[in-house]
């Protein structure tokens, strides 16, 4: 059974998604090379609870694999493509993807004994094979809202209400959402150990991108998927823009209500978290969708397509631009030589020569930042010019 409110016309690129892709993972690009302690407080995650303008950044990004998703099936569906056929797709791309996250994190010496297995990447093609076979599976809105709630509402139950095995339960015999005494972090010590992100020597502590908190993370891609089937409607295009406008403002205050008893907290991807980054996510998607579907800026030429152009370049290819970012630090960092007694490479050369000779610390970082991703931007540039879009 299908949606009688789809549109069943061929499908059109949607710009304002790439736009709002392109901001992220512009964004994504700064935070990852904030220029270290100096960077502003918005330019680090939160240490724990809390929220920062960089603890948006992936869930976004996951919102946006959500929205491309409908667009992009539907688009192949009309070219005649069979819903085998996207399975198959879908389940390759998400074992590349989860492939090149591996790559990501080993490089440049992938030491195995303790190789990160989760990561960004990763999480993305978990949530992707999930949120993908279930919508060409069944196009049914009703049933994203019901899995949607029963991830939110279910994780928030193991997380708050399952005791943790030979720690006692969350809230009695052990403090709530405790860094390292939660379920989350005790079952990635039992089936990653010694393969987690935050670790030491002598401590195997946790990973933001663990696996229980995959669960509340396919919630954001499907709040993602909901967008898109909203915006794939035949409602008229200023219609779709207020309907954005009103789930940001339900989203953020159903998640601001429900932190006040599970508090935001990206490491862990929190229920009230997801309803909260969704919402921001959905503010800047309903200034892009307003200046772009709706006044048409980037679609012809002047001054209002400049104002969008870099973040179409950008979302045009955006893993090979986080691609491309994550691995620059490993060659670069690795080239080493000595000046005046002391060890250098390329970034601690500029950042001593240029960035260190900015006299605030939080500007000077932001430049550092800033540069950086200018520099990604290159490579993504002249794929764009050339009319090449890389694809997994």
């Amino acid at each position: 059974m299908t949606n009688p409110n789809l549109d069943t016309t061929p499908v059109k690129r949607l710009l304002s998604l790439d736009v709002l892709r392109g901001i992220t993972i512009a964004f994504m690009i700064m935070v990852n090379n904030n220029g270290g302690p100096g960077a502003w407080a918005q330019m680090h995650h939160a240490e724990w609870n809390g929220l920062t303008a960089t603890d948006l950044v992936f869930p976004t990004f996951l919102f946006v694999v959500g929205a491309s998703i409908v667009f992009a099936y539907e688009a192949r569906l009309a070219r005649g493509a069979t819903r085998a056929e996207l399975a198959w797709h879908t389940a390759k791309r998400a074992g590349i993807l989860f492939l090149l996250g591996i790559v990501v994190n080993g490089f440049p010496f992938f030491s195995l004994p303790h190789l990160r297995i989760y990561g960004v990447l990763q999480r993305i093609a978990v949530c992707y094979l999930v949120v993908g076979l279930f919508y060409l599976a069944d196009k049914r809105v009703w049933t994203k809202v019901a899995v949607l709630v029963a991830a939110l509402v279910g994780y928030w139950v193991l997380v708050r209400w399952v005791p943790v095995p030979g720690l006692g339960m969350p809230g009695r015999d052990i403090p709530f959402l405790d860094k390292d005494l939660n379920l989350v972090s005790w079952l990635d010590r039992h089936i990653m150990p010694y393969h987690l992100y935050e670790e030491s020597p002598l401590h195997n502590l946790r990973d933001p991108e663990g696996l229980l908190s995959d669960l509340p993370a396919v919630g954001t891609v499907l709040l993602g998927l909901l967008t898109g089937l909203w915006l794939r409607s035949q409602r008229a295009v200023k219609t779709r823009t207020l309907g954005l406008a009103a789930g940001a403002a339900a989203c953020l205050a159903t998640g601001y209500l429900w932190s006040m008893w599970f508090p935001l907290n990206k490491k862990m991807w929190t229920s009230s978290f997801v309803l909260t980054a969704a919402g921001w996510s959905l503010v800047v998607f309903t200034l892009a969708f307003w200046a772009v579907e709706q006044k048409g800026w980037g679609k012809g030429k002047g001054s209002s397509r400049g104002l969008v152009w870099p973040w179409l370049v950008f979302g045009s290819n955006a893993i090979a631009a986080y691609m491309f970012s994550e691995l620059l630090p490993g060659i670069l960092g690795n080239i080493h030589w000595t000046s005046n007694g002391r060890q250098m490479n390329p970034f601690a050369w500029v950042s001593l020569h240029v960035f260190s000779q900015i006299p605030d610390p939080g500007w000077g970082a932001f430049a550092y930042s800033f540069s950086f991703m200018a520099v990604c931007f290159i490579p993504v540039w002249i794929l764009y010019r050339k009319k090449i879009i890389l694809k997994v």
